[in-house]
């Protein structure tokens, strides 16, 4: 049996949670042991411990708190020493044990594991908290650890070392020698591996704060997890982006637990149903319960619903966000619904072509609660579906809730509903363009009776938002002038909100007119991107417009025809057009010529001679990375890399 007495608790946060499955991880290192590096002492199995102890020297040990808690075999006390079988060691918590005489036979392995109670705080900002040196140094360890200690394929290393800030931040926290952290932390990962599953979850988009139900307790290594990693490299290579699988993992764990080539299987089934590829992609990473069990039969009758009335979903595909979960069983009644409204197919699909985000927006409540506010005013069925063709933002993002709230403005300054009627049929895009003041506070400020102010509102609708709108969005546009007026129009366009943070920042790094921006965009959709696509890449990486309409076209036609990738890796990774047609032909031309002698051993067990390598993996690692994975891994790399620099320096 073994008896365990601890002597007091570090503080607070580091009290034990629970008090059972304990189990005593002896250090392996007497260097460890004696130092005085604040390395993790674990109790409990895999990630889920019960506590954290930190050795210290004796002199830093404070006795600040001294409980004296008993229960079952754990018993704490106030002895200032630390006792594990012979070794003593003078810090601010004692454990004394007695092991019995098999227990190495039970000791489990060493390992480092991200502090939970550090996570939380470190959520969303732990990448600013290194500095940019300091950050690629620990970065390009842990890749170097995972790939070749672990034996991880390139393109798994390099995706998690670099998509896992918090991971890394509590890694830097356990070394001493900060301004080395490069080495330090490869000397760390020498004696602690890690639990691989921290970093990786992290690198698919999941926080940190959110892993415990999610990080295995039972094993730590990624390559002990085959079935895992098997059915995460068939939805990297059917092309969905890596940052989007951690909410499929969230959401449909269960994808991730089928046999071999059956995950592959079900995306084929929904290409069955005459699906694109990039369809399915953006489907299954907006519903990943989609390949959880059999075909959704209410997706079918969707499917078919919009069919019937000549709309394809590979057409409208761009609408889907992963950002919101639909509920196809909703957008049926939707359509139902306009159906009621005795909307005929060809009135239907119009609808549908001119603004296909209203049929997934919020699953089609918005819609339904318009339609109500529209006839509540006076105004009619056949009258709501001209002004739904006619002003298809209607129907998406804030416009419906800022129309909702002008209607309501105007009728408590006491306008008749046949008079808002009016207003609504002829202006309605003044009256959801923006946010208004309460009726109290817009009378109070311009001194003026509810009733004169309807009059005004009814003589001009245009009025309205001079007078009653929070932002004087018109007063703002005829003082910059129409430079800035079209700019405004064109980032509207794109889904920014007015006067808001994101408009002002999005004014600062757009370069250009607003009719110049529109060109440069239109490459975009001229090369078979739809507009929800093209916004959410120009949203993403702003610089994408600051180029000429012939560089941008130049670049998505070598990608195309040169590089022979598809449009959707461009959607993955839109830097692609910030860089220059020098250093894009430079690194692929030497990857070509790699793939071409014939990749080394250790280079194919990177999966580099993969046809779905990343343009990321190409371009965005460093000269130093680049050099030593795709030219020092051919003997012949070097020469034929000197080469291809002379040629592109000699044009």
């Amino acid at each position: 049996m073994i008896r365990r007495r601890l002597s007091r608790s570090i503080g607070s946060s580091k009290m034990p949670c629970q008090l059972s499955s304990l189990s005593i991880l002896p250090a392996v290192s007497p260097g460890i042991l004696g130092s005085s590096k604040k390395t993790p002492f674990k109790f409990g199995k895999g990630r889920h411990s019960l506590c954290r102890i930190f050795l210290l020297p004796a002199s830093s040990a404070v006795q600040k708190y001294q409980p004296t808690t008993d229960r079952g075999d754990v018993k704490f006390s106030s002895t200032p020493s630390y006792d594990l079988g012979r070794t003593r060691l003078g810090v601010g918590v004692s454990l004394n044990v007695l092991f019995p005489n098999n227990w190495q036979n039970h000791q489990p392995h060493r390992s480092f594991s991200a502090n939970s109670a550090l996570v939380d705080t470190y959520d969303g900002c732990a990448g600013s908290r290194i500095s940019r040196v300091n950050r690629a140094n620990a970065q390009k360890a842990l890749f170097e650890y995972l790939h070749e200690t672990r034996s991880l394929p390139f393109t798994d290393a390099d995706h998690i070392s670099n998509n896992s800030p918090v991971f890394l931040q509590n890694l830097l926290s356990e070394v001493d020698d900060v301004h080395n952290a490069g080495r330090s932390i490869t000397n760390f990962l020498r004696y602690h591996p890690i639990n691989e599953f921290e970093p990786f979850f992290e690198s698919l988009g999941l926080k940190p704060s959110k892993l415990d139900s999610l990080v295995p307790c039972d094993i730590m290594f990624l390559s002990d997890d085959e079935v895992l990693l098997e059915n995460y490299h068939v939805l990297c290579d059917y092309g969905v982006p890596r940052s989007k699988i951690g909410k499929m993992y969230k959401e449909g764990t269960d994808m991730f637990r089928y046999g071999y080539g059956v995950l592959y299987t079900k995306l084929q089934a929904y290409e069955k149903l005459g699906l694109g590829k990039p369809t399915v992609s953006k489907l299954v990473q907006c519903c990943p319960t989609l390949l959880v069990g059999d075909v959704d039969d209410e997706f079918l009758q969707l499917l078919e619903k919009l069919r019937s009335i000549g709309v394809e979903l590979d057409g409208i595909r761009g609408c889907l966000s992963d950002k919101r979960s639909y509920n196809w069983s909703r957008i049926l009644q939707m359509l139902s619904f306009l159906d009621g409204m005795h909307c005929s197919k060809d009135e239907l699909a119009a609808l549908i072509k001119s603004n296909p985000r209203f049929i997934f927006y919020d699953s089609g409540n918005k819609l339904c609660c318009l339609v109500a506010t529209l006839l509540k005013v006076g105004i009619k069925m056949n009258s709501i579906l001209v002004l739904f063709v006619q002003y298809p933002q209607l129907l998406v993002g804030n416009f419906p809730k800022k129309l909702s709230e002008s209607v309501q403005f105007l009728a408590e300054i006491g306008m008749a509903s046949d008079d808002i009627a009016r207003i609504l049929s002829s202006h309605v895009e003044v009256l959801g363009s923006c946010s208004y003041k309460e009726p109290s506070v817009v009378l109070s400020s311009l001194n003026l009776s509810a009733k004169r102010l309807c009059e005004i509102i009814k003589e001009d609708p245009l009025q309205f938002t001079n007078l009653a709108s929070m932002t004087k969005a018109g007063a703002l546009a005829k003082g910059v002038g129409r430079f800035l007026e079209e700019k405004t129009n064109f980032l509207l366009k794109l889904g920014f909100v007015e006067n808001s943070d994101d408009m002002a920042k999005a004014l600062s790094k757009f370069r250009g007119r607003g009719d110049q921006l529109q060109e440069r965009f239109d490459c975009l959709m001229n090369a078979g991107l739809d507009c929800h696509t093209a916004s959410e890449m120009v949203k993403f990486v702003p610089t994408i417009l600051n180029q000429s309409t012939e560089t941008i076209k130049k670049k998505i036609d070598y990608l195309l025809n040169n590089l022979g990738y598809p449009l959707e890796s461009l959607v993955a990774y839109p830097a692609y057009l910030c860089y220059s047609m020098d250093k894009i032909k430079l690194r692929f031309s030497m990857y070509f010529w790699l793939k071409e002698q014939g990749l080394p051993t250790d280079a194919k067990r990177t999966k580099m001679s993969h046809s779905t390598i990343t343009l990321s993996t190409i371009l965005a690692c460093s000269e130093e990375r680049f050099t030593k994975y795709f030219v020092n891994i051919h003997p012949g790399g070097p020469n034929e890399w000197k080469k291809l620099k002379g040629s592109v320096s000699l044009r």
